[in-house]
Order: structure tokens, then sequence, then C-alpha cells
């Protein structure tokens, strides 16, 4: 142990069981909050630094944030970094999302960026730490290795993370800002083991059963990198409020339900060790296992003597649950603030139940199935004479770099891999005919040769497609119909349902590994789009995508870290139906031109759809 040094992230755990880190202001908030000693019990109101975030409040007794509007309940920590590293030297990576908007990396990845593009190197590959995706520093761009989808990144500067100090182990990463393993406690708090207080080893029990309820083998009991620092009362709670004072929902006009703050006593101050499970291990929990967590920790507060507050809803009947009663009441009262306590909306993954009869054809479409099987390979051209139809013979080539190898095209090619054809001087630069870059033959044959040989090239700096481009989705079939329901957003029109189902099998010669077996998990997979002329003109497209093998890959899911496996390949669909609390549903005003660009990043437009029979 010794004196030293940290930043503070303070962070949020999101339904695919990926922390993700709270901005700069709003660690700064929890941290201020945390040296007050706040005499309301910790509760922090993150509307106050950024009115985005007007919903939520973060309770520090029991490391969870709380929506008021839905009731959504998250985990959430402090974790520790090198001073010296990105949220340290206040830079922030962010990738752009869908919705033109700018997305921050998790902070291990970020860091990571920093730390590459510190050491000027011309590009990063993230698949170490989980993700298939390859940073260009040059033109600051994200790829996916697998689709080859690319994003515009930035490198933001924005106010350091808070700096605190206290006795902390030594730290393993040196000053390179790799280490984000701290597990001591801050300010005063010295390292223990696991702890045995009733909520912690409650939590330990609901997580083991919550895994083996989902048939994972992995051991969530183990201790995570970085400790969690609770607050939690020694002492005694408050006497549970009295029933007769809760709101009660007539007939009449719905009454709010008022709550008293409470006095929470200093002893308060003292700190647990909440062991939390490695990220891998959060990753291999389906979303209910990840709420039945989160649930049990409030069960815990409420074991340990917490208020309960029986609540009605609106409409007077269903008592929302204890456990969210419960660490509703402790937030609400922390915080002063009146609410009308509502039961939180449901995930609605399906429609109701439809009769065969009522299911009906799409319009304009003479067929409702369309299968795929697998890839014929293709004859009659090498790789160089398709590579050569794409390009322009350039007798000059400029004095700039060949964004492939990264050296000058007026000298040869990086390339040092298996041997390509005889190339004159003459060919050894091309530019291709459509967009005007400009790279070695050499490396563009290569890159070819690591593709799937389909015929097809894509630009790597505008993604430019030339010829029809084809993915590596294994056999399957594909169904679509009308159901006689509304989606939300859509009243006006009945909904296409669209089901996709692949079996799991071997891998192709397309394939990451070929000859090695592949899962397909969740499948059947139910996806929905309005029947509006808008939203078959986009299922004219899907099918496009279908027959091209472009919806599915093969490769590593991004939510649970299973490699080979069927994943989605960046064409985004809803698999919500009635709700929309994953972001996988409706209402959503630019879902439907969202995917019209992400198939046109793929090469397909609606002039393919015109063709589409």
């Amino acid at each position: 142990m010794l004196l030293a040094s940290a930043v503070v992230v303070w962070e949020w755990l999101n339904e695919h069981g990926r922390w993700r880190p709270y901005s700069p202001a709003v660690s700064h908030q929890m941290e201020t909050a945390i040296r007050s000693g706040d005499s309301r019990g910790g509760s922090v109101v993150l509307g106050q630094v950024d009115s985005r975030l007007s919903p939520y409040i973060i309770d520090i007794q029991s490391m969870h944030q709380f929506r008021q509007d839905t009731g959504t309940i998250r985990p959430v920590r402090r974790s520790f970094y090198d001073p010296a590293s990105a949220p340290g030297q206040g830079w922030q990576w962010e990738w752009e999302n869908d919705a033109g908007t700018w997305t921050p990396y998790d902070m291990e990845v970020a860091i990571a960026i920093e730390i590459s593009h510190s050491r000027q190197q011309p590009c990063l590959d993230l698949t170490p730490l989980g993700f298939c995706y390859f940073i260009d520093f040059n033109n600051m761009t994200q790829v996916n290795r697998q689709s080859q989808r690319c994003r515009r990144i930035q490198r933001r500067a924005d106010m350091a993370y808070p700096l605190v100090s206290g006795p902390l182990p030594v730290l393993k990463g040196g000053g390179g800002g790799t280490n984000a393993g701290l597990t001591g406690a801050l300010l005063g708090v010295g390292v223990s083991g696991a702890c045995s207080c009733q909520q912690c080893m409650l939590v330990l029990s609901v997580k083991s059963n919550a895994g083996r309820a989902e048939g994972e083998a992995a051991d969530i009991q183990t201790l995570g990198r970085r400790s969690l620092t609770m607050q939690r009362p020694k002492t005694s709670a408050p006497k549970s409020l009295s029933p007769s004072k809760s709101a009660t929902m007539g007939r009449g006009k719905p009454q709010n339900l008022v709550m008293k703050p409470q006095r929470m006593p200093s002893s308060m101050a003292t700190v647990c060790h909440a062991p939390l499970p490695q990220r891998s291990s959060l990753a291999g929990l389906s979303r209910p296992a990840l709420q039945r967590i989160a649930m049990a920790q409030s069960r815990a507060l409420i074991a340990s003597g917490v208020p309960t507050v029986p609540v009605k809803n609106l409409s007077g009947s269903s008592p929302v649950h204890p456990a969210l009663a419960g660490i509703t009441g402790i937030l609400m009262s922390a915080a002063a603030l009146p609410v009308c306590l509502t039961r939180p909306p449901k995930l609605v993954l399906h429609p109701p139940p439809v009769n065969k009869s009522d299911i009906k054809p799409v319009a304009g479409f003479g067929h409702y199935c369309r299968k795929t099987t697998k890839k014929q390979a293709r004859k009659g051209k090498t790789p160089e004479e398709v590579v050569k139809k794409y390009l322009q013979k350039v007798k000059s080539p400029p004095e700039e770099d060949c964004t492939i190898c990264m050296e000058p095209l007026v000298g040869p090619s990086g390339y040092k891999g298996p041997a390509v054809g005889p190339i004159s001087r003459a060919d050894s630069v091309g530019r291709l005919a459509q967009c005007g870059h400009q790279y070695h033959f050499q490396c563009l044959v290569a890159m070819y040769n690591n593709g799937n040989k389909d015929g097809s090239l894509q630009c790597p700096t505008c993604k430019t497609i030339y010829g029809v481009k084809t993915g590596n989705q294994p056999a399957g079939k594909m169904e679509y119909h009308i159901i006689p329901h509304s989606l939300p957003g859509h009243p006006d029109c009945k909904t296409i349902r669209i089901i996709y189902n692949i079996p799991p099998g071997i891998q192709g010669p397309e394939h990451p590994n070929p000859g090695k077996p592949f899962t397909a998990r969740g499948f059947p997979r139910h996806c929905y789009l309005p029947d509006s002329e808008r939203g078959r003109k986009v299922l004219r497209l899907l099918l496009v995508a279908w027959d091209r093998r472009l919806i599915f890959s093969v490769g590593t899911s991004s939510t649970t870290g299973e490699s080979d496996t069927v994943i989605w390949n960046e064409v985004h669909h809803k698999t919500e139906f009635g709700s929309n609390l994953t972001g996988h549903g409706f209402p959503d005003p630019g879902h439907l031109d969202n995917v019209l660009e992400e198939l046109r990043v793929q090469g397909i437009t609606e002039d393919d759809g015109l063709t589409e029979k």
C-alpha cells in the first residue's frame, strides 16, 4: 500500500453487460456529493449538470441509477484509472452513431486508442479488447473488420475526470495509462477481502442462481477487476411507511404520492466493498438475468430494513413490485421529490397471438418465403484479373502513401504476404475508376484475397463498391407476411413481420474458421416493419440483401462475446414489437431512412429494389 492518486470515472451497466462512462461533469458532481457527506442520504439528481439526464437519479447508498419516468434501475460503479491516461488528461474518444451524434467509447477502449494515438501509430486493431473493429488514425475512421462498415471517430478535448488521492495498491500499468485494475478504495479506505454484509452475500447468491438459470458455466462470483465502493446504513433503518399514508388510486383523479425527505444517520458513511463480476461474466447473461441481479440488490436493501412503499399504478390495479417500490421510496425520499408513481412500462417483444387465417401476403409480393443455400464458388477469373477490371493505369504516382500498406506509392508495396502474380512497373499502381483513389496493385490483390473473393471490390478509403458485393451469411430461410396489428407510431397501417431462421452448421471457406462449427443463437428471429409504401420498399431491398447474404455474418458477438456464431451484419432491424425499451422497437421516425442508408453502404440501392421480383 502507498499513497497515490487516480482519476475516478463513474459508469453505468447497460443491458448488454457493458459499463458505459458518464461524462466528466457527472463524475465531478458525484465526487462532490461523496465529499460533502450529503445529509439527504447521498442521492444525486443528474439533471443538475446535464439537462438531457433530468429523469435520472443516482443513489450512492445502493449504487444504482434510477429513471423516474420508467422505473428502470441500473447498477453504477466508480472506476479508477491512471492520471496519465485519457480520462485524466481530458481526452474523449467518440464514434458517430446512426443518428449522426457522437457516442463515447468504453473507457478501456478509449484509453487504448489514446495510447496508440500518442505513439503516432497509423492504426489500431481492437480485436484483443473483444471488438472486431479497426481504427484508422489517418482517416479518423472505425471499420468493422467483418462487414467493412465505416464510421467516423473523433478525439475531443473535455474537462479531466476528477482526481482523488488515498491509499492505493501499486499501479500495474505504469505511466502508459493502461491501468484500469485498481481494486482498492480511495479517500482513506483500505483494501479488504470480499464483504460479508447481508447485501453483498445476497447479491452474490442471486448472481450465482441467475447464472445457473441461464445455463452459464462461468463462475460469476469472481471478484471484479475494480471494487465498488458503496455506502449503506449500519444502524437500523427507519420504520416502514404506513400503508395508509400511501397514495391510493380510485376511479377518480389520480393522486400524487408525496415522499417526505428522510434524515439519514451519520453512520451511513460506513463503507463496504461489494464485489462485482468481471465484464466477461456479465456479458454471458441475458437481459432478464441482468434485471434479476439489479432487483436482487434492491431486495437486499429491503431485507436490511429499508422502508417499503405499497404503491398502485394509475389504473388502480396491480401493486408495483415491492423491490421496485422500496428502491423508489429511498431515492424519492432522499431527493425530496414529489412523484406520482406508476408501474414501469413492460417490454413487448411479440404481438398478440395471430390466427393463421389472419396472416396475409405482403401486397405486391408474389411470394412469402426466400431461402439461401451455400455459397457457390466463382470460377474463371483470377484475383489479379478481378482487380484490373476496376483499375485505371497511373503513369506517374503521386507523392502520397498507399492507405493499405502505408508505404509511398512511388515505391514498392509494403505487402509481405503470399506472393502475387508478376507485376510490371507500369501496373504497380492503379486508380479506382469511379472514386479515383490510388493504391498499390499488389495491396489491392491482397485485400481482395482476404475477402469473400466474390468478384466485387470495395475502396478501403470511401467504401465505394465495384461489382456486386456478397457476404458470408450461412444458409437459411427468410419469411415475411402481414399481421393484423399496428406498430407504435404507425396506427394507420398493419405490420410486416419478418422471420429469419438460420440453423447451426459448419463454417465454409468464406468464413473466419473454415471447417469449424458455428452456433446460431436466438433463431428464429422476429423483426417488424410498418406495412406502408416505404416499409414495403425496405422489405424489397432486404430481400436483395438476403439473396446477397448480407443480413447476417459469422463472427464474434458484440453482446455476448461468443465467437464463431451468427451475428447481425450492420443492417439494423426492429425486434421489439410493442415497445422501445431496448432501442430496437417503435416508435422510431428515422428507422426506415437509416436502414436504406445502411443498405446503400452495402451496395444495395433503390434501383436494385426495382428489379426484385
